[in-house]
């Protein structure tokens, strides 16, 4: 591919190179993709400890091993019902990348599935909604048999100020 065609996919917010493994999960009858690059482990739910004053989406904190994390309800942050707590409902430990670090941060889901190699030929760009919703965060859509997976870029789907502020007052304790 040449340079130019490069430069011309990264100014339109398309990656050539979308392709690869993905950890798949559910949130409900929605399922969800994450690359696999990204996900440190998966652990069973555990008692997370609330910090107060947080986003409403930020469940608090654990101590996986002597570090302290902070948890996201990914169901909170995409504006869906809360859920009862299962066995199979699992916190995904994610590496995200902000203000040039790296963070470690759990994200609770409903039930991890499997581990997808999706080919660049199944994957298509974020849907367009029009301006009334932000996609920034959807790398593509995987089509994989008759069904569909939303394939998401974590560190867009955990950016912000709120998160930010979380893991910074975590250093600072």
């Amino acid at each position: 591919m040449t340079n130019d065609v490069k430069r011309i996919q990264e100014a339109l917010g398309s990656s050539p190179n979308k392709e690869g493994k993905y950890l798949t999960f559910a949130l409900g009858r929605e399922e969800y993709g994450l690359e696999i690059l990204k996900v440190r482990e998966i652990i069973g739910y555990i008692d997370v400890t609330a910090v107060p004053q947080t986003p409403h989406y930020v469940k608090g904190v654990v101590n996986l091993r002597g570090q302290v994390i902070p948890v996201i309800d990914l169901r909170a942050k995409f504006g869906m019902e809360t859920a009862e707590i299962t066995g199979q409902t699992c916190i995904i430990v994610v590496e995200i990348a902000q203000g040039g670090r790296t963070f470690s941060t759990g994200i609770t889901v409903d039930r991890v599935q499997e581990v997808l190699d999706v080919g660049g030929d199944d994957i298509e760009g974020p849907p367009e909604f029009g301006t009334s919703m932000d996609s920034r965060f959807i790398l593509g859509i995987a089509k994989i048999g008759n069904s569909v997976k939303i394939l998401l870029d974590i560190d867009k789907v955990l950016a912000g100020e709120s998160l930010d502020g979380v893991h910074q007052d975590l250093q600072e304790q």
